[in-house]
């Protein structure tokens, strides 16, 4: 059996990185439902991100997003950010919201598209240099929606050459974190649609280029958890992006329509020496109808007790088991540690963390939801609209 101290010491290092799109209005195409108290600047998520951080102990870095989070003095964010214990993640560009993209960015048939597509994600990493990020996140909506439209290998000619701009920018500690996504809103061919297409172009670029993996970008039955555990073999897994889905790209808490999908990709992160900070696990959602800040909270929670099941396997007695090619006892390992209630043991560790065993009913407790309720009052509250 694991030792149980050994697990509590890996699961007090852990940290989830927190998007700070996710306090502000997000939701569905259809509708975006406001809540009172959301932020209206990126300050002010700071705010928000640092209370997830104060009652898990385990999201110390915020993901960034331009344009939606620009702002003049991007040091000022940073520091805004170290005085409520909490640093600058990734820096996530944004070249699918602008009329001139309508055919692609970097992959776009106009050069001058492109060249307006590259500029803006050479200011990101201008702005990595100024907040200290060393995460430059870029995910492409490029694609087309007929066969014929345009022509598929100019596509990924364009889109490696821009990708070669950028990586030659990027200063020794900083990396280039590629997403990729099989469908939408390209309905025909997507010009980064799987995790072979992101691999084939970081491997190219070179070590600072990884790929992320989103969990809910995948083809329904897609088995997740070996693309991560090909990655990690590779060296080439840089980030996730954890949400959860159910019929698409649906962005809802991590954990909630599989957690045992999340407990499996948690257990080939640990077997294949993944659980380190080189690799960032992110949370990338959307909170629509739920209260946003204890939805991050119950995200990173739900991260940590898959963390905690995943260390609890025997590796051991499963790998004897495999060796010996006995098909129900290698599963039974993964499923004693799987139905293994771990909720305990996370609170233990969060007490010997000096934390409240229950982070939401700590936040509960603390009164912060309706101090902002009271506080933000005027001015336009920070979201993506839809």
């Amino acid at each position: 059996m694991t030792e149980l101290a050994a697990v509590k010491a890996a699961l007090k290092t852990q940290a989830v990185e927190t998007p700070s799109w996710a306090y502000g209005n997000s939701g569905t195409r259809f509708k975006v439902f406001a809540q009172p108290g959301v932020p209206r600047n990126p300050f002010e998520k700071l705010d928000d991100a640092a209370k997830v951080h104060e009652f898990t102990g385990a999201a110390p870095t915020v993901a960034m997003h331009i344009p939606w989070d620009r702002v003049e003095d991007y040091a000022a964010l940073a520091k805004h950010a170290e005085e409520r214990g909490l640093t600058l993640g990734a820096i996530n560009s944004n070249t699918f919201q602008d009329d001139d993209y309508k055919l692609g960015s970097v992959c776009h048939p106009d050069a001058a598209v492109r060249r307006k597509a590259v500029g803006h994600l050479l200011e990101c990493v201008d702005i990595m240099d100024a907040t200290g990020s060393k995460d430059l996140k870029l995910w492409f909506a490029d694609g087309t929606n007929y066969p014929g439209q345009d022509d598929l290998r100019d596509r990924q000619d364009r889109l490696s050459e821009a990708l070669a701009q950028v990586y030659e920018r990027l200063g020794d500690d900083q990396r280039m974190l590629l997403e990729y996504k099989f469908f939408e809103p390209a309905f025909y061919a997507t010009d980064v649609p799987d995790w072979g297409t992101a691999y084939a172009h970081c491997l190219k670029l070179g070590p600072k280029a990884q790929v992320v993996v989103d969990t809910g970008h995948h083809a329904p039955g897609t088995n997740i958890e070996f693309i991560v555990a090909t990655l990690l073999r590779e060296g080439k897994l840089g980030a996730f992006d954890f949400n959860s889905r159910f019929y698409a790209d649906d962005d809802l808490m991590v954990g909630a329509a599989d957690p045992f999908q999340l407990f499996r990709i948690m257990y080939e992160v640990i077997r294949g020496g993944g659980f380190t900070a080189d690799v960032a696990f992110m949370l990338d959602q959307c909170h629509n109808i739920e209260a946003k800040i204890p939805a991050i909270i119950r995200s990173v929670m739900n991260v940590q007790e898959a963390t905690a099941k995943a260390l609890l396997v025997d590796q051991d007695a499963l790998a004897a088991a495999q060796r010996s090619g006995d098909v129900l006892a290698s599963n039974a390992v993964l499923m004693d540690a799987y139905n293994t209630d771990v909720r305990p043991l996370v609170a233990e560790v969060r007490e010997e963390l000096g934390l409240d065993p229950d982070p939401i009913a700590a936040y509960h407790r603390s009164g912060w939801a309706e101090k902002i309720a009271a506080e933000r009052v005027g001015g336009e509250q920070a979201g993506w609209g839809a």
